[in-house]
């Protein structure tokens, strides 16, 4: 079934544009690949999901006119985000972050500092104390407490250490095979994202530029979209 449609897509920053024509379908259960270049509108068309900009063309979630929603209602059709930068809420506790965006379903603190121990050691510490990787699996819960059925993942492990981008990969694969929601990943590691996304989208200029299954992927087509 298909969960997700993006066709047309086009948003602008005030009088610049950013999208000039995005398409995309993320089915239930699926983890799509949004790849390219740094400023190639990938992080625009999360916002525009999460309806944090304005945007026109084909938006549908679940049956859903995006467009006709504020954000609060689009997250509460059950689309959580993993925003660039992590952005926890530094004056409060791990386990305040996590209960302030508490919804019912079957995520709650527990489950979260089961799947992130780390949480659970430092739950009554504030999260502007946390390490870089402890911030980002904060956040990664703080959304899987709104209960999703898409999960969008915006470069959930730039600047962390190869050990913890392990983790974070890790995490990503077990919610793929434990929980069968959708998950729209943007990051630039094409290796990890290999072994786990089902297909991929390459963003150039605002634009959808290919894509298809990942193992369609070829290294010519990711050093012509992709590759610095």
């Amino acid at each position: 079934m298909t969960l997700l449609t993006i066709s047309g897509l086009t948003a602008h920053y005030g009088v610049s544009q950013a999208l000039f024509g995005v398409d995309l379908e993320l089915d239930a259960g699926e983890v799509l690949a949004v790849m390219g270049r740094n400023g190639m509108g990938k992080s625009t068309t999360v916002k525009s999901i999460c309806r944090m900009i304005r945007s026109s063309g084909t938006l549908h979630f679940d049956g859903h006119d995006l467009h006709a929603l504020p954000s609060h209602r689009a997250a509460r059709l059950g689309i959580g985000l993993v925003p660039e930068g992590r952005r926890c809420f530094g004056d409060l506790t791990v386990t305040e972050n996590l209960i302030a965006t508490a919804r019912p379903g079957p995520w709650d603190a527990n489950r979260v500092t089961r799947l992130f121990p780390r949480l659970g050691d430092r739950k009554r510490q504030r999260a502007a104390s946390l390490s870089g990787g402890e911030q980002q699996m904060l956040a990664i819960g703080r959304a899987l407490m709104t209960n999703p059925r898409l999960l969008l993942l915006d470069e959930a492990t730039e600047g962390l250490s190869p050990i913890l981008r392990q983790e974070i990969w890790a995490v990503i694969a077990r919610l793929k095979a434990e929980t069968g929601m959708a998950i729209l990943v943007i990051d630039k590691s094409l290796r990890e994202l290999s072994r786990i996304a089902d297909r991929a989208v390459i963003l150039e200029r605002g634009k959808t530029a290919w894509s298809g299954r990942m193992a369609a992927l070829t290294p010519e087509i990711s050093e012509r979209f992709v590759g610095v």
